[in-house]
């Protein structure tokens, strides 16, 4: 293997990771529409997996295994609950959604894509997110910026929340904190141009980086749902943190992502959860 400190091996892991979600997404398209309600089944409230999912992440984790054998891997499909904070574990570990989306992907609804990211003692050091619908790859390697496709890849240059275009995922698990999230919702439907939720936290993390949106903000995610992303945010020239701003948080648990330029004023519209949080 290339020496730790060059970049050579996160250059190695990225063809990796496009050559696997190539093949995972032409598996997955293979079954788009074709997936009976019989062989759909809940991992959790409105929480859904299928053959689809587990035979995309099958391609990814093989392939990955073959090349890097040493590294360990953490992908949503057959997780061991006690190994969910990969920021404390070191060495080499790959974090894999293999079918981000999955509700869209059953009911046709063509936003979902696949997540995978390489970290090095529990900091992301490359990652890919493939738009499987559209064919639009969205990668980063830290400090070598983002790329989607063959260019560069930046965030907008909005400076005002009156101006953004905002995403988000809505509760669909947790409900407890729904009033909350209500009242956010409330501001940036008030103070932004928008606020769209498209269904897949990996794509609307890609798409800040590159400048579809200004931001994005959710709660209630897995690592395998932002490693990926939130690394290209910030390659891009963008900004993540928790809803305190802080970027020590669980990874995942909450996540706000910028272009930079509207991250200040978005926090300060996510003081409810905050607050419901300090509860």
């Amino acid at each position: 293997m290339s020496d730790p400190d060059s970049d050579d091996i996160y250059r190695e892991a990225l063809i990796l990771a496009e050559l696997a979600a190539t093949e995972a997404a032409e598996f997955i398209q293979s079954h788009s529409g074709a997936v009976a309600v019989d062989l759909i089944h809940e991992k959790g409230l409105n929480d859904i997996v299928s053959f689809v999912d587990e035979g995309a992440q099958d391609i990814i984790v093989g392939l990955i295994r073959r090349a890097y054998p040493d590294h360990h891997i953490l992908a949503e499909e057959g997780f061991d609950p006690a190994e969910l904070e990969p920021r404390h574990r070191e060495g080499y570990s790959w974090i894999v959604d293999p079918l981000d989306g999955t509700t869209n992907f059953m009911h046709g609804v063509p936003q979902y894509g696949i997540s995978i990211a390489l970290m090095l003692n529990g900091k992301a050091m490359m990652g890919l997110v493939y738009d499987v619908c559209r064919g639009e790859s969205f990668s980063a390697i830290r400090g070598a910026g983002a790329r989607f496709g063959d260019a560069s890849c930046r965030v907008s240059r909005t400076s005002l929340l009156a101006n953004s275009l905002i995403a988000t995922g809505f509760p669909y698990k947790q409900f407890d904190y729904l009033d909350a999230y209500t009242e956010c919702i409330r501001r940036f439907w008030q103070e932004s141009r928008g606020v769209r939720r498209p269904g897949a936290a990996s794509l609307d993390l890609a798409w800040v980086a590159c400048g579809r949106f200004e931001g994005f903000f959710e709660q209630g995610l897995m690592p395998w749902d932002v490693a990926a992303g939130a690394l290209i945010v910030e390659e891009a020239g963008g900004r993540y943190s928790d809803f305190s701003d802080s970027d020590g948080a669980h990874l995942g648990s909450e996540i706000v992502a910028s272009n930079g330029l509207i991250h200040d004023e978005m926090i300060e519209r996510l003081i409810p959860l905050r607050t419901r949080d300090a509860k």
